[in-house]
């Protein structure tokens, strides 16, 4: 028995504290993208029931773009103003982008029914929160299948601007297929990566603030892209 080992104890709190600042972290990175989705949710839903995007969009001109690519806008200025924007700045913007992004989404209750809107929101919560739990516990590094993930949403994203013009059933449904894979698998390795980000950080800062925002961007994206494609596969039409 080697009696030269130094005590334990300090190495076993560094790394309780470390899952806790990771677990909290984590809850409000989770906590801000639900906010984002109750906000995207309700905007999309006013919208379309209330006239104001088929009024929008039948207005002519570059509004319809608008309401399609203002979402992008908002993306690019959270990530490129992660130094330069205060917290709260940070936080208007992404609720912000919450709200437009609702707007842009409200044709999806002009295409599909609203149970079958319902029925395939549940699949995608319930494999979401499968998946994020997966990342999370999982011991094994995913970080090595983010670059195989990412290049897979590349290929799905020309592809899809193809099909645009060739509007092939086939290939649309494949790109559906790919579009559900890679946003599970990316759920998952989100998860490990922002589980990492918030054992390196300190909670309660504003550099922890604005990096939940932007983790939470991140998971948002993923849980909207993954129930859209799933609306695609399994969602009845109007």
């Amino acid at each position: 028995m080697n009696t030269n080992q130094p005590p334990r104890i300090f190495d076993d709190a560094h790394a309780s504290a470390e899952g806790s600042l990771a677990k909290n972290f984590v809850a409000n990175v989770f906590s801000w993208m639900v906010v984002g989705l109750l906000i995207t949710g309700f905007v999309a839903s006013y919208a379309a029931s209330s006239g104001l995007y088929v009024q929008l969009v039948g207005s002519g001109g570059l509004m319809m773009w608008v309401i399609l690519l203002s979402p992008f806008a908002f993306i690019i200025a959270m990530n490129a103003g992660l130094q330069k924007f205060s917290a709260t700045t940070l936080t208007l913007l992404f609720l912000a982008f919450s709200g437009v992004m609702g707007l842009s989404l409200s044709s999806v209750f002009l295409v599909y029914s609203m149970g079958s809107i319902t029925q395939v929101f549940l699949i995608t919560a319930g494999t979401f929160a499968v998946m994020a739990f997966a990342g999370y516990t999982t011991s094994v590094d995913l970080s090595k299948f983010g670059a195989l993930l990412f290049m897979a949403l590349i290929g799905i994203i020309i592809a899809s601007v193809v099909n645009f013009f060739m509007q092939s059933s086939m290939m649309e449904f494949i790109i559906s297929v790919g579009g559900v894979l890679v946003f599970t698998g990316l759920t998952a390795y989100d998860t490990q990566r922002i589980k990492r980000i918030g054992a390196g950080v300190e909670y309660g800062t504003a550099g922890a603030t604005k990096l939940a925002i932007l983790a939470a961007v991140s998971l948002y994206l993923n849980f909207v892209n993954l129930f859209l494609f799933l609306l695609r596969l399994l969602g009845g039409r109007n």
